[in-house]
């Protein structure tokens, strides 16, 4: 039992004794207790946020032709990736940089292609490996 826990219960035992009921919980709905701090002390409950996971991981943050969206990248970013938007043909004949980056990632999926997806897999043109793919103009 940690202190916090110990604390909420003798002051549920005080309430008790003094007749006011059950203590239902130190927050508002909707707000969680603060870890570390004294509760009923101020910034002792925090909201609760909404979202459970991250736009890349949710629909919302995919594009329906393959990879992720512009918000997609940007809830990554949010959380330390360092993803990038994908390089076309056209666009790797610009710059050196985005061709060698092209070729690597084109190299990485075709593998992956081949040896990790199953043979359905690998032939419906719907699968995310092949959108990802034709994305980068594969």
């Amino acid at each position: 039992m940690t202190l916090n826990e110990m604390y909420d219960r003798i002051i549920q035992l005080l309430l008790e004794k003094r007749g006011k009921g059950k203590k239902k919980g130190r927050c508002w709905a909707g707000y969680k207790p603060t870890p570390g701090v004294k509760p009923y002390a101020k910034g002792s409950c925090q909201p609760v946020s909404e979202a459970k996971t991250p736009a890349w991981q949710r629909s919302e943050g995919k594009n329906k032709e393959g990879g992720l969206n512009a918000k997609g990248r940007a809830s990554a970013k949010a959380q330390g990736h360092n993803l990038k938007p994908p390089v076309s043909a056209k666009q790797a004949k610009k710059s050196k940089k985005s061709a060698g980056r092209r070729k690597s990632f084109c190299a990485r999926m075709s593998g992956m292609k081949k040896k990790l997806t199953s043979k359905k897999t690998a032939s419906n043109p719907d699968s995310r490996i092949n959108k990802s793919l034709r994305k980068w103009d594969r």
